[in-house]
Parts: C-alpha cells; structure tokens; sequence
C-alpha cells in the first residue's frame, strides 16, 4: 500500500483515539496501515514530527469553531468565541489538549484564524499587546483547563477510576481540609460550567484594562 504524508497524519489521529497519546507509536500505526514502520520515517522522522502534523491538521480543521456566528460581534464574543471553540477541538481527540501542547505547527491556516480574531480585538480597541496577551492567556487557559478535563474524562462518557471524589475525601480529614472536600464536586464535575466560569474571569479582568 502506498501512502502519503496526509493518509498518515489522518490515521494517527484517528488510531490516538483508539490508543491516547502514550501508546501512540509509528510502529503501531505501521499495523494499522498495514505497512512497514520504515516506510512511514520516509514521511516523518521522528514521532515528535509526527506529532506537530498532527496537531497541525486539528488545529487548522477546528479552526472555524473558534469564530463567532456573527462577525459584527463585540470582542467579549469575539474573545469568548475563541476560548469555546479551541477547547471544543481538542476535546474532539483523546488527549488532544496534550497533543497540542508544546508543538510547532507545520503550516499556517490555524494562524489564519487567530491573525482574524486578534485583528478584531484591535478594531474595537486594545492594543497588540493587550490583544496578544488576552489570546494567549485565553489559550493557556483552555489547553491547561482541557489537559486536566482530559485526565479524569479521557474519552466522552468514560471516568478514570483515579477521580473518585468519595474515596478522595476519605482521605481528608474534615476539621484540617473542609475547603477542599467541598471541592471534589467542582473540580471533577461539570466542566462546561466551570470553564465558562473561568473564562468569564479572564474576560472581565480584559474590559477592566479596556476602560
């Protein structure tokens, strides 16, 4: 079978959500191709390499999810548009927080979208800096958030046995820690509200600077 750079970057995705990240091996993607390990180094050197495709292509086909419905919204939605869409694409991956973190993107159309929204903070008027700073603070936000999102939820519907908020009180003594078993809930359920909870933080410290 002969294949391409975009065949093996397409079947690495979607073997990662069949194995997660860590399992993840050019060897094994080899088995799936029904190829040899050898013919797929001719493409990419390395699984790091591999890696920066890969989150490459997610970025760039999620990127059209982080644009608001309607372009002639204020930069709050703009800014918010941006946070909800980014965590959207990597929570359509297993570990795709951890994909993306920390790689060097192969081409430039995720850039693109983020060249569009900042654009847009700057015509309703904060400056590059400011503008440089919300995205960027917004972005480490939802990749940090999505990553521990990841770890207790690796798959939709699936929990890792080691998030078990009652055995995890058991062993916190109630008089020293009161605070943090009251914590559990928040921390390990509903992630949707506590992550517009946080990001609702990010954006009013913004329009505060915007006054």
């Amino acid at each position: 079978m002969k294949v391409n750079r975009e065949m093996v970057t397409r079947a690495a995705l979607k073997l990662l959500n069949k194995v997660g990240l860590e399992r993840l091996t050019l060897r094994l993607l080899g088995q799936e191709l029904k190829v040899q390990a050898a013919t797929l180094y001719w493409h990419f050197k390395s699984k790091e390499e591999l890696i920066d495709e890969m989150a490459t292509v997610a970025l760039a086909e999620g990127a059209p999810q982080m644009l608001p419905a309607k372009l002639s919204a204020d930069w709050r939605v703009w800014a918010a548009a941006f946070g909800t869409g980014l965590r959207k694409t990597l929570l359509a991956y297993r570990d795709g927080a951890r994909l993306v973190a920390g790689t060097r993107l192969t081409n430039t159309e995720y850039m693109r979208t983020a060249e569009k929204i900042g654009g847009r903070l700057v015509e309703q008027g904060f400056t590059v800096r400011r503008a440089v700073i919300l995205l960027s603070t917004t972005y480490n936000y939802t990749l940090s958030f999505t990553m521990e999102e990841q770890a207790v939820s690796p798959r939709p519907g699936e929990r890792s046995r080691h998030y078990n908020v009652s055995e995890r009180n058991l062993k916190l003594d109630p008089k020293e820690f009161p605070l943090l078993r009251q914590s559990g809930p928040i921390l390990f359920d509903k992630f949707d509200r506590r992550y517009m909870e946080g990001l609702e933080l990010i954006l009013r410290g913004a329009e505060l600077q915007t006054r």
